[in-house]
């Protein structure tokens, strides 16, 4: 079901109303609900308000409209008694689809998951790197899709999904787009070869990076570790940039002694995250491939958690980044305070105290499970943190 929000935000500008589309595949598990309810967050986060999800099961979509006649019908009914803004669909459409949808719903907004997320990035996009990033993504998702995309897009009025890559919008000539895409990708290139003198000049200093599915509390646990402040927000990928902050951490005895590191905050990982975003954002993933260490943070009050770590886990191999060391930080455990005895973790049977004694007994990847909200267990997180460092005897 969708989420409640405000159709109007505080300065009273009118936010867009969106339907959520997708196809359950027959014989397949069922993952739409878990899907839709991740595609509305995009939504919200991108300044939208879903008014309704529709799914319909299918052997396969429609090759031509994704849904079937009948489904299309219900969803153009609903579009137009409810004035609706957009029509975002939570799988990828090819440029007849969109162009077939467009004409059974006029004057709406035909979007994916991928229309949301690169959006998203441009939006929060902030410095040259990430900015060149999320135009060379867009870049090459528009470029497959050229054709008869420019009739479409100059139909739009603007708004959320409509972010193209500066005037490519208006230009019908592949070879304009394809030497935009060189230009981007050379440029990108400069930017790593400073960004790459800049983690040399780190050289011999332990590194230690925060990885984790978007909006899982990285950026409040880097500000409780390092005292440094990086933005928090509730929503999907508030965070683009790496940002490196020097921590230096006292040993977990008596001697005096304390460990230095160099902490990084990255990019927030999700299911179905577009392949030309990983790509372009290689660089800014550097941080992880170039770590020591990763504390991999995992929201367990999310009850699909287990299948985010295994995103993260993906991604990370697709960077070359799986082998390395890591603590698995459990946060927000403060969601289970209250109903301890009858909440049990995802789909693991287990209330939260069951679900740390075995998880510790079972795994060998170190865990800690901790509040970054309540400040609770961040002193055993820290321990972790210097023990993992002095057992991989780096020089510093």
């Amino acid at each position: 079901m969708p989420i409640k929000s405000e159709t109007m935000h505080s300065n009273a500008v009118k936010v867009e109303k969106a339907v959520l589309v997708t196809v359950e595949i027959q014989g397949q598990k069922s993952n739409a609900e878990e899907f839709l309810t991740e595609l509305e967050q995009l939504v919200n986060t991108a300044g939208a308000s879903v008014q309704k999800w529709f799914t319909q099961k299918l052997q396969h979509p429609d090759s031509k409209t994704f849904v079937g006649s009948g489904k299309l019908k219900e969803i153009a009914l609903y579009v137009a008694d409810n004035k609706i803004d957009m029509v975002v669909f939570d799988d990828e459409l090819s440029p007849s689809q969109i162009r077939n949808l467009e004409n059974a719903m006029e004057n709406v907004k035909i979007l994916t998951r991928t229309n949301l997320i690169l959006d998203i990035f441009s939006k929060n996009a902030q410095t040259a790197q990430s900015k060149t990033q999320v135009e060379l993504a867009q870049s090459i998702f528009l470029l497959p899709r050229l054709t008869g995309m420019w009739t479409h897009l100059s139909k739009q009025k603007g708004g959320i999904g409509m972010k193209g890559p500066g005037e490519t919008e208006i230009e019908t000539d592949r070879r304009i787009l394809r030497n935009r895409i060189s230009l981007l990708k050379e440029k990108l290139l400069q930017i790593e070869k400073v960004s790459k003198t800049q983690r040399q000049s780190r050289k011999g200093e332990f590194r230690v990076a925060l990885v984790g599915y978007t909006n899982v509390g990285k950026s409040t646990i880097m500000n409780l570790i390092s005292g440094s402040g990086v933005l928090v927000e509730n929503k999907l990928f508030a965070t683009l940039d790496a940002t490196v902050r020097k921590v230096v951490l006292p040993y977990n005895d008596d001697s005096g002694r304390h460990m230095p590191f160099l902490l990084s905050d990255t990019v927030g990982f999700i299911r179905k995250l577009p392949t030309m975003l990983v790509e372009s954002f290689k660089t800014t993933l550097a941080e992880s491939i170039e770590a020591d260490l990763l504390l991999h943070v995992v929201d367990i009050s999310n009850p699909n958690f287990e299948e985010h770590m295994k995103s993260v886990k993906d991604t990370l191999m697709e960077i070359g980044a799986a082998d390395k060391p890591e603590i698995i930080v459990f946060n927000k455990i403060d969601a289970f305070r209250s109903q301890e005895d009858g909440f049990y973790i995802g789909s693991t049977g287990l209330t939260a105290a069951e679900f740390e004694k075995s998880w510790l007994a079972k795994e060998n990847s170190p865990a800690v499970f901790i509040s970054a909200t309540d400040k609770d267990n961040i002193e055993s997180l820290k321990a972790g943190i210097v023990n993992a460092l002095l057992a991989l005897k780096k020089p510093y």
